[in-house]
């Protein structure tokens, strides 16, 4: 009920401001800006939504193809807020996210509550070429998981991303940046979050997660942040290169992805009646990444590497005996390109690989290929995009063939 009548007070509110004379404003740009007489603050309105097919078939050696199934969905559907509060060197920015892929799942540790909520964060720029944020928002990881999904090459991202990435999560990052002669541009970025993912309610588990990131930028800013933007709907008049890696620590972590996956329990004792105590397994979880974008004029390129490791691999109980749950450790690589051309339709290909460490987790590597064909009318706004993937498993005679097709609209 409370999320029915949040969603009827923010349509009352777009439908008032909507009624007042937006014909400054440009597609794209939000559905309304408003900055005060006084300039004490500002807001921009927007939404987007994005409509999905998807339809599968295995691949067997000996049996041939054979569907799998198909499904429509909406992938996405948020309302977004953003603007500055008393001076403009204070920023906000709030995301929601209304559909059932959105929401997402939900635990005890979640209030039972769903996760509207992706990104509510203060962002103070309070000396020179620092910026402190504050909040819940993506933590600095890998590039593809930074990157919008409004913002995507292909129709979502890689089994890379799904995989390894440390996502959203609640605390603080400070940021900064500086030059080296005229282009070479570097940026840090350091932060702190709780490191159990979003929107959880209840006292921290376990430690705390630290990231830092490092990116070097030789040819200065990319176009309209380009850097974290997949394709070249902005076509650089020069080669733009950046080179990204993050190291991220996850204390005493209790999920099996670091601050992603399920929540690993096991006996942490006996009571007085002699029944099992249950509690959270903790160990240290470390993540590294290393990434790079390049661009020039139509050709777009991105690559990642990830890794992941743990103080202990497999979830023991406390008398030592294992419980069959473990640490998702191992590593993937991802590559992809593409070319825009100038009437806007673009090819893409993709490869991706998924290595986890089998011994501890007894999954098999997995390498999918993917090519792409998208047509963009007014850059990543307004586009449809689709992509066809052929996915391989390891020792395994079938395949899996992916179709996707998608229609995103951005105000």
């Amino acid at each position: 009920m409370n999320k029915i009548k949040l969603v009827l007070a923010l349509f009352a509110f777009s439908t008032t401001v909507l009624a007042q004379d937006v014909t400054n404003n440009k597609f794209g740009k939000g559905l309304y800006n408003v900055i005060a007489k006084d300039s004490s603050y500002s807001m921009k309105f927007a939404f987007r939504i994005q409509s999905l097919y998807t339809g599968e078939w295995n691949v067997n050696d000996k049996n041939g193809v054979s569907s799998e199934g198909s499904r429509f969905l909406i992938r996405r559907a948020r309302l977004k807020f953003g603007g500055f509060a008393f001076s403009p060197k204070l920023k906000y920015k709030l995301e929601l996210g209304l559909s059932n892929k959105d929401l997402g799942k939900v635990g005890d540790r979640n209030n039972n509550a769903p996760k509207m909520i992706l990104d509510a964060v203060v962002k103070w720029n309070f000396y020179k070429n620092f910026t402190l944020w504050a909040g819940q928002t993506k933590l600095p990881g890998n590039r593809e998981r930074v990157v919008s999904s409004a913002n995507l090459q292909f129709v979502d991202r890689s089994k890379l991303n799904s995989n390894f990435n440390i996502d959203r999560d609640m605390g603080g990052q400070l940021r900064h940046y500086f030059k080296i002669g005229k282009n070479f541009l570097i940026k840090e970025i350091i932060s702190v979050s709780q490191g159990e993912g979003r929107n959880v309610v209840q006292d921290n588990l376990g430690g705390y997660q630290y990231t830092s990131r490092l990116e070097v930028l030789p040819f200065g800013n990319f176009e309209s942040k380009g850097d974290y933007i997949g394709s070249s709907v902005k076509r650089e008049s020069t080669p733009k290169l950046s080179i990204g890696g993050t190291y991220d620590l996850n204390g005493r972590a209790v999920k099996t992805k670091s601050n992603q996956g399920s929540y690993m329990t096991n006996i942490t004792g006996i009571d007085v009646n002699g029944d099992d105590i249950e509690g959270y397994f903790e160990t240290d979880i470390t993540t590294i990444f290393a990434d790079m974008m390049f661009k020039y004029g139509g050709f777009s390129l991105m690559g990642e590497y990830a890794f992941r490791s743990a103080q202990q691999d497999s979830v023991t109980n406390i008398d030592g005996t294992k419980t069959g749950e473990v640490v998702s450790v191992g590593k993937g690589a991802n590559l992809q390109m593409g070319y825009m051309f100038k009437n806007n339709w673009e090819v893409a290909g993709r490869y991706t690989l998924t290595e986890w460490n089998k011994d501890i987790t007894g999954i098999d590597a997995q390498t999918q290929y993917t090519f792409g064909l998208s047509k963009f009318f007014k850059g990543h706004k307004l586009k449809v995009q689709s992509d066809v993937t052929y996915s391989t498993i390891e020792d395994s005679p079938d395949s899996q063939l992916i179709f996707r097709l998608q229609f995103d609209l951005h105000f």
